[in-house]
């Protein structure tokens, strides 16, 4: 249990934490972390970002929030990456969060909380970002705490139904998420100065499908923003128990490079997985013509989902178009977002 980590003990090493002799790569929760801990002579505060956000239904504010409140709240981990690990953790009242846990940070405690508030700052003015609420940086632990989203991640959705072989949205519904994730890009590649806080602020630098969480109501925001200029991705061999997970599955067609161009290019695998899965996965490469051909050849069984006659049909194309342009091999002939965004608005 998590109270058994605030006990003095004999702990594991944490250069092993991550490894099992027999089986590679294994997943540490905050539950088995106990190492995170060790030195502490009291209980850490977190800082808060922004106003004192409460739960609604239970009231409950961050102000007396701290690292015990967060491991004896951990659930179970929810997602993880190179960048770190997602885990779902229940506060005292009830409230749920979900906190990031950074594998690796090179940046001091204060350059890393003025990069973490401004970027809380930033996302606290769109609806279609989640905002992070507070983080704790620590000697053996660095992590950032943001809103939970019961529905989960787009990847959670679209791979739970795909393993059951029936489909989880309709169109309707992918719509009108692929047009929030449009808004958010928007209003993060708006950001003017562009660099500031010793970070590139108009770019997200890691748009996936499971960085985009979804409400009840099928509303969406997207998660992450700007986490990759606060972290280093660590390369992990033997990533068998990773890879099960839905981000992980599909990483190959994404850009890692920062910049908008490659915010482009995975705004458009995002879109081909929403149409039609892996098969849309494989179209991020090929003329479009060739992809044109193979969507021929498919016919109505290209797409995930059964498309309707009229205006369901016309909308699906002009997605598809929009997602051959943003996966051009060449980042010049990629849309910029705003023209994206204009030509969404037309087929609506």
């Amino acid at each position: 249990m998590l109270s058994r980590a605030l006990t003095a003990k004999p702990r594991k090493s944490p250069k092993n934490e991550d490894q099992d002799p027999q089986q590679g790569y294994t997943t540490s929760s905050f539950n088995d972390y106990e190492d995170c801990i060790v030195g502490f002579m009291q209980d850490l505060p977190l800082v808060r970002c922004g106003h004192d956000r409460k739960c609604l239904g239970c009231g409950e504010g961050l102000s007396h929030l701290t690292l015990r409140g967060v491991l004896r709240g951990s659930v179970g981990v929810i997602g993880e990456s190179r960048l770190g690990m997602t885990e779902k953790v229940v506060l005292l009242g009830g409230r749920v969060c979900a906190v990031k846990r950074f594998r690796k940070v090179s940046s001091g405690s204060r350059d890393f909380g003025k990069r973490i508030e401004h970027l809380a700052k930033v996302s606290e003015k769109s609806e279609y970002l989640v905002p992070v609420i507070a983080y704790l940086y620590a000697k053996r632990i660095k992590f950032v705490l943001s809103d939970y989203y019961p529905m989960g991640s787009l990847a959670d959705l679209l791979a739970g139904a795909r393993q059951h072989g029936h489909t989880a949205l309709d169109w309707n519904q992918r719509l009108t998420i692929v047009v929030h994730i449009a808004r958010a890009i928007a209003f993060i590649h708006e950001q003017y100065p562009p660099y500031d806080k010793k970070m590139q602020m108009n770019v997200h630098g890691s748009i996936r499908v499971c960085h985009v969480m979804v409400n009840i109501d099928f509303s969406a925001c997207l998660s992450d923003y700007g986490f990759t200029q606060l972290a280093e991705p660590v390369e992990i061999p033997n990533m068998w128990q990773m890879m099960k997970s839905p981000c992980w599955q599909q990483t190959t067609p994404y850009c890692a490079e920062l910049s908008q161009k490659s915010d482009i290019h995975n705004f458009g695998v995002i879109l081909l997985d929403v149409l039609a899965g892996p098969k849309g996965l494989r179209m991020t490469e090929g003329t479009k013509e060739e992809k044109e051909g193979l969507i021929s050849e498919g016919g109505s069984e290209f797409f995930e989902f059964a498309v309707k006659e009229g205006k369901e049909r016309r909308q699906v194309s002009g997605v598809l178009d929009i997602a051959f342009a943003c996966t051009s091999d060449k980042p010049e002939a990629r849309p910029s977002i705003k023209e994206i965004y204009c030509s969404l608005l037309e087929i609506l």
